[in-house]
């Protein structure tokens, strides 16, 4: 059985943001703070967003379209905002190859719920941003945990 250190590292986990990467910070930097060996790959739909999230300690990151085609083909986990799924969104920072890329994979996707891409899901209640990335976050460890 791998020890909690080896699992941790052996998770590809793909955390995918855009326009300023806030979000993506956020996830990188709470999940880092309760499991810092995790090995977190950050891939920004634009300079900036990679710069935030690799400052946040991503130890790995990218930049674009292809690394997002790449990285989906082998991810364990992605997580993002709801937008990553859907063409165009993030004002067209998701391209339709990103969203079909992401959509294919076989990872477990981790979603959170924002209404600035105009999709709102049935079913969910609305709650503030740092509530939804808690959420999320939690999700994240019981996958790991799952792992085991």
């Amino acid at each position: 059985m791998k020890d909690q250190n080896q699992l941790e590292q052996s998770m590809k986990i793909v955390i995918i943001d855009g326009q300023g990467g806030s979000i993506g910070k956020t996830i990188v930097e709470k999940m880092k703070m309760r499991l810092p060996a995790l090995e977190i790959t950050a891939i920004g739909t634009n300079s900036i967003a990679t710069a935030t999230m690799r400052k946040a300690g991503a130890d790995h990151s990218a930049t674009g379209e292809n690394p997002i085609l790449v990285a989906c083909e082998d991810a364990d986990l992605i997580v993002g905002t709801i937008g990553i799924i859907v063409a165009n969104s993030l004002l067209g920072e998701i391209t339709p190859a990103m969203a079909s890329a992401i959509g294919r994979s076989k990872a477990q996707k981790i979603l959170i719920p924002n209404n600035k891409c105009r999709v709102a899901v049935a079913g969910c209640r609305e709650i503030p941003l740092g509530e939804a990335i808690d959420q999320a976050i939690e999700l994240v460890l019981k996958k790991i945990e799952l792992s085991e």
